[in-house]
């Protein structure tokens, strides 16, 4: 399945459930986004890659209804942030943090 395909999957998700036509981006972002992410650190933290794999989708969901809240296009994010970066350089800290040139 594309990433479109599973994009409009859960739009309509989101729809059927009022989540998009009612619900608030910045209530979306700090909660329900923020508590995937606290479990994907946890995930990580127990090299638990099931959790991680589910953690990971469940942050994208919240992503895809912020986009849908605010109407904006999601692949269109990624593409400018892939722009942004995609001729960046940097180093690598030994921690794992990739550290952009300034």
């Amino acid at each position: 399945m594309s990433f479109s395909m599973i994009e409009m999957d859960v739009i309509r998700w989101g729809e059927a459930r009022g989540i998009i036509q009612n619900g608030n981006a910045h209530t979306q972002a700090k909660v329900k986004l923020q508590e995937e992410l606290d479990e994907l650190i946890f995930a990580i933290e127990e090299c638990n890659m099931p959790e991680i794999k589910d953690a990971v989708g469940d942050c994208m969901v919240v992503l895809t209804m912020i986009c849908s809240i605010l109407d904006i296009d999601m692949v269109q994010c990624y593409k400018g942030a892939y722009e942004e970066i995609k001729d960046r350089k940097g180093f690598l800290r030994p921690d794992g943090v990739f550290v952009k040139e300034s």
